[in-house]
Formats: structure tokens, sequence, C-alpha cells
């Protein structure tokens, strides 16, 4: 399974993030993301730091679904993980499969998002600027690329941080807290 080699990090001036990824890359794709993250009815998949998640994307053009699974990290100072994921023709079919299996779901939350994609030292890359209305409209910047193996990842993150530091991105705010446990902090 590929490792999605990504850093994310919070923004504390958009503006200036958004007209840098305009320059460089060109007109954004303005994306809603409805996530739905499923769980074992224990706990055990989120507490494995493992992942299920049904997101349906809402663009200007169209709307496809995605399944993704997630295994544990492995990498701690990212937080990248071995991903698995595939395009769903039916989101309802795919929500009661999963649902027939025994999951259930733990939290399902809504990502504002502006995608740019673009090559770098030879890799696909996925600059996204995320907004989440629950937490208080705060603006992260996700950058991720694929890492086809263990020895990949190092290299990946390398171009992964290069990103990020042209964009005027300072290490200091990047985080690896999860979208889900945020998301849960603020409702609590």
């Amino acid at each position: 399974m590929a490792i999605e080699a990504e850093l994310k990090a919070l923004v504390r001036d958009p503006e200036t993030v958004l007209k840098q990824l305009e320059d460089r890359y060109g007109a954004g794709r303005a994306e809603v993301y409805r996530d739905t993250y499923y769980d074992a009815s224990d706990g055990s998949l989120m507490s494995a730091d493992r992942e299920l998640r049904i997101r349906t994307v809402h663009g200007p053009d169209d709307t496809r679904t995605v399944l993704t699974y997630k295994g544990a990290r492995v990498d701690g100072a990212s937080g990248s993980k071995p991903e698995a994921e595939t395009r769903v023709q039916d989101a309802d079919a795919m929500h009661e499969i999963v649902r027939g299996l025994g999951f259930v779901v733990r939290i399902e939350f809504e990502k504002r998002c502006r995608n740019y994609t673009f090559e770098r030292d030879g890799r696909r890359m996925l600059a996204t600027l995320v907004r989440v209305p629950e937490l208080n409209d705060a603006t992260f910047i996700e950058v991720e690329t694929e890492a086809v193996t263990g020895d990949d990842l190092a290299p990946a993150l390398a171009s992964v941080r290069e990103v990020l530091a042209e964009l005027g991105v300072d290490e200091i705010d990047f985080t690896t807290e999860l979208y889900t446990d945020a998301v849960a902090a603020a409702r609590a």
C-alpha cells in the first residue's frame, strides 16, 4: 500500500497563502468535502490509529464519492499513513455496506477546500487550502504526495516541506492533529 506523504499546517495569513497558490499553480478547484468516519463498535479501529472514511466531494461540475482506508502512522513527525482509496459509484450503497459489516459512524463533518495539483521533483502533488466551519473557520493547508515505499517517504516529505516553505508556511505551524479529533473536541 502506498504512503500518503502529507504535512498539514495552520495558516495564519490565508489571503497571502491563497495568493501564493494562485500565482504559482493557477486557479484552484473549490470543493466541499462531506466526510463520514467509521469505526468498529468497540472503537478499536481509530484507537489503533487507523481510519475508514467515506467522503463525498461536491465540486462546481460534479459530485463524487471516495472510500478510503488509512493504516496507522508510519512517521510520527508528519502523521503520514499508508492509504488505499477507491472511487465509489453509489454513496448510499457504500454507507449501507460499511454499516452492514458492523462499523458505526464515529464522526461526520464538512471541509471547505480549494485544491491545486502540480508536479514537483517528478511527483504529482496536491495542495489543499482547508476551512472547517466547526473549528471557528480556522484555515489549514495540506500538501501531499505519494511515497511508493517506506524508503521513499523521506524524499517525498522533503519535497512537501519545500512547497510549504515556498508558500511562506513556517514549520512552527505544522500540526499532526487529526480533523476528527479537533472537531470532536470542538463539539465537546
